[in-house]
């Protein structure tokens, strides 16, 4: 009896993997949903100053977001982002996405705008930042900046919906120079290489 439960045991629970695993393969042959690639398309910075601990600007960022998938369709439900300077967060998007959601079909791109404002209202970051970031200011090489986005969309085939939340880091890097009589410095990058997405 003990060794007829075990084989039982033993019995349902290959089963219970294969069916599992047919289920994944059917999903992947049939679902096929593809990692999203995105891309910086376009970033202006202006108004960049550091007084004392306190780093006002305005960064507006263009983000092209593709979706490769043959069959499947993607709902963005919401987009925030981060400004990073060396893991300093320069604050998060002023204005939020435009658009903020959207359906995107297979096969296709969408651009997202990203506004960062902070030219009345500063950010506070540490001395440490703050000298970081005015060294690199003055040393006449590109700025490195890092934009951090998190998403949470819907991949959707038919009945099928899978929820995920990727998360995109792109790397900015931003030739400045001084603008005009004030101590600002500005500069803007032209399309660059994908960024980076992770699941």
């Amino acid at each position: 009896m003990c060794c007829r439960g075990l084989f039982n045991c033993c019995w349902q629970l290959c089963v219970s993997v294969i069916c599992a695993g047919l289920f994944v393969l059917l999903y992947w042959a049939i679902f096929q949903p593809h990692h999203i690639r995105a891309t910086v398309a376009s970033a202006a910075l202006s108004n960049l100053t550091v007084v004392s601990n306190e780093v006002s600007y305005s960064l507006a960022v263009s983000l092209s977001l593709y979706n490769p998938s043959v069959r499947v369709n993607i709902y963005y439900d919401t987009i925030g982002a981060e400004l990073r300077f060396r893991d300093a967060v320069l604050g998060p998007a002023a204005t939020g996405a435009s658009p903020s959601e959207f359906y995107q079909r297979r096969k296709t791109s969408d651009d997202v705008k990203l506004d960062f404002d902070y030219v009345r209202s500063g950010v506070a970051v540490g001395s440490d930042v703050a000298g970081e970031l005015e060294k690199e200011m003055r040393s006449g090489s590109p700025l490195s900046l890092e934009l951090d986005v998190e998403l949470r969309v819907r991949y959707v085939f038919r009945i099928f919906k899978l929820r995920q939340k990727p998360r995109i880091w792109c790397s900015l890097s931003i030739p400045v120079k001084a603008e005009g009589r004030g101590p600002g410095v500005g500069g803007a990058v032209a399309p660059r290489d994908r960024c980076r997405v992770k699941y």
